[in-house]
């Protein structure tokens, strides 16, 4: 496996557990406590985050030169996910996610 395979395999994967991971928040951690987690603001941002990161890595998995600009996007948005988290609080698995994800979107949109 070459060094762009490997580096895209390790953003496919940062992008579903991401994916996986702002998504599962959302729909049981958030909703169950209730508050600042479900700020309409907090919780569409993480819906989306979580969208981008599944299209992102869909895109990459066709072979697609697009994955570059879906890529970008994921990375800003995971940004804007993780540290809207961190102001909410108690989501720390969501924090880690979104910066892994972004860091491993912005080599790729490089």
């Amino acid at each position: 496996m070459n060094a762009m395979n490997h580096d895209m395999s390790a953003c496919i994967k940062a992008c579903l557990d991401c994916y996986s991971t702002c998504l599962s928040t959302a729909t049981h951690h958030c909703l169950e406590a209730g508050g600042k987690h479900t700020e309409p603001k907090h919780f569409r941002l993480m819906l989306a985050c979580a969208e981008m990161c599944r299209a992102s890595a869909q895109i990459m998995l066709t072979g697609s030169p697009a994955h570059r600009h879906s890529c970008a996007a994921c990375a800003e948005i995971c940004a804007a996910c993780a540290a809207d988290c961190e102001r909410v609080g108690d989501m720390e698995r969501c924090v880690a996610a979104c910066h892994a994800c972004a860091e491993e979107c912005r080599k790729m949109a490089a």
